[in-house]
């Protein structure tokens, strides 16, 4: 280590620092995908014999959906749906991996939830051919956590980029701006 630079006030090495962003991707995809899928067990259980839970603005109602949003694509059959996601899926993981390294926490963070929710469904429709749903609003078709998360992620991922918080701010910490400030080698 250069004899100037302080281990403790000093940032990561960049190929630390995506590291660190990389596992912390895989990380919140496995607990994304987990929390979904956990959520379609227990209403593929509770809600099975048609038992529905009022929410208020919604209700807890089990459905299955053969096609992809909005259930487009419901009469190909599973294998084509499954292989098509899958390809997208596989395309969304290889772009999240290679930008993650870069990407600030707020794209990090889409990227996360939308290839949690991806995942999940894709895990879920790989089992039986459809995805389960289980949040119903009566005025929109049935949906699921995983379908939350995606269109979440998708509606960070557009702020993100609308307001310029998809770029790398030069200063993300006291001490780096300080570095920026002094200069790498001032005392």
């Amino acid at each position: 280590m250069p004899k100037d630079v302080n281990p403790v006030t000093e940032p990561p090495h960049q190929s630390e620092q995506g590291a660190l962003a990389r596992t912390a991707l895989v990380v919140s995809v496995v607990l994304l995908a987990t929390a979904d899928l956990g959520a379609k067990t227990w209403a593929g259980g509770a809600l099975a014999d048609g038992h529905t839970v009022d929410l208020g603005l919604m209700q807890l109602r089990l459905g299955f959906n053969s096609g992809v949003a909005f259930s487009l694509g419901d009469g190909l059959p599973a294998g084509v749906v499954l292989a098509i996601t899958g390809l997208i899926i596989g395309a969304l993981a290889i772009f999240a991996w290679r930008a993650t390294r870069t990407a600030t926490r707020t794209v990090r963070l889409a990227l996360a939830l939308i290839l949690g929710g991806a995942v999940a469904n894709f895990i879920d429709r790989a089992t039986d051919g459809v995805v389960t749903d289980y949040l119903h609003t009566g005025w929109f078709p049935t949906f699921n956590l995983a379908d939350v998360f995606i269109t979440g992620g998708a509606v960070v991922l557009i702020v993100a980029t609308l307001t310029g918080r998809d770029r790398i701010e030069v200063w993300e910490t006291p001490e780096v701006a300080a570095r920026q400030v002094r200069g790498p080698h001032d005392n």
